[in-house]
């Protein structure tokens, strides 16, 4: 991965986990810069041996690459006085959800290089599946860069039309919490049949983790096979398959996703 000094605006959660991939892979902490008002969250990057700093335009003005890393209500008072430097030859990062390109290049116009990501809080432990758009204009060393950077947190894919940063949101995005919900039920559902909180934490998460390694080592077996192999015709499995079929679970996890997709196209209008 080439080496640019990048400027992180925000100190956040996912900010600490993609600094922490970078330097993880070798990534010198010198070419790193991170500005927050947070003075802890400050001393966090700086026992990392990272810069940091309080003044957004100083960091900014300095850096080749600079990561929006705030809230997406707050963006455009962070992006007012950045306004002022010139973007013409560095390459901004946006991980904020919401945030268009357009909206990004009116915030600030001198911007000519913009990749839009959709990042996910699997980050956290290195596993983050982040998508990325970037509009034509956009240099393709200045992609590469990009995705090398967001690749140092889990992997990546490219969408081909910035609406498709919706459906993203859906897949991946807010997904860690449909799983986390589905987890929940199942340990809650365990406690009231006696099993230990802790005991049943572990089934569910150890049974889960399974199932997703499979899926990864079995690229080449669909989903509905692999579904298909564990539910014997008339056993245990298919028994409580025939509930989430009669409780139509299929349509309420397309409805669950479209009300994401719903607000992140909100979202887009709002900021």
């Amino acid at each position: 991965m080439q080496q640019k000094l990048i400027t992180f605006i925000g100190g956040g959660n996912m900010a600490q986990a993609i600094v922490l991939g970078l330097l993880k892979q070798g990534y010198p902490a010198t070419q790193i810069i991170v500005n927050d008002p947070n003075e802890e969250k400050r001393a966090y990057f700086a026992k990392l041996g990272v810069q940091t700093a309080e003044n957004n335009v100083e960091s900014v003005a300095r850096a080749e690459v600079v990561l929006l890393a705030v809230k997406p209500q707050m963006m455009a008072e962070v992006c007012a006085p950045l306004s002022a430097v010139d973007f013409s030859d560095k390459l901004l990062i946006s991980i904020a959800a919401g945030i268009s390109t357009p909206r990004l290049q009116a915030l600030i116009p001198s911007t000519k290089s913009i990749v839009r990501v959709m990042p996910n809080t699997p980050a956290l432990v290195g596993e983050g599946m982040s998508g990325l758009f970037a509009p034509e204009n956009t240099a393709e060393t200045d992609r590469t860069f990009a995705q090398a950077l967001l690749n140092a947190v889990g992997k990546t894919l490219w969408v081909k039309e910035e609406n498709q940063m919706h459906a993203v949101t859906a897949a991946s995005g807010s997904s860690p919490a449909y799983f986390f919900l589905t987890l929940e039920a199942m340990q809650q559902t365990l406690i009231e049949m006696n099993i230990d909180a802790d005991i049943a934490r572990q089934f569910v998460q150890q049974a889960m983790l399974g199932a997703a390694k499979m899926v990864e080592e079995n690229p080449q077996i669909s989903l509905s096979t692999l579904r298909e192999n564990v539910t014997s015709k008339g056993g245990t499995t298919a028994a409580a398959l025939d509930v989430f079929n009669q409780r139509q679970f299929n349509q309420t996890v397309a409805e669950a996703m479209q009300a994401c997709v719903a607000r992140s196209q909100e979202m887009e209008t709002l900021f």
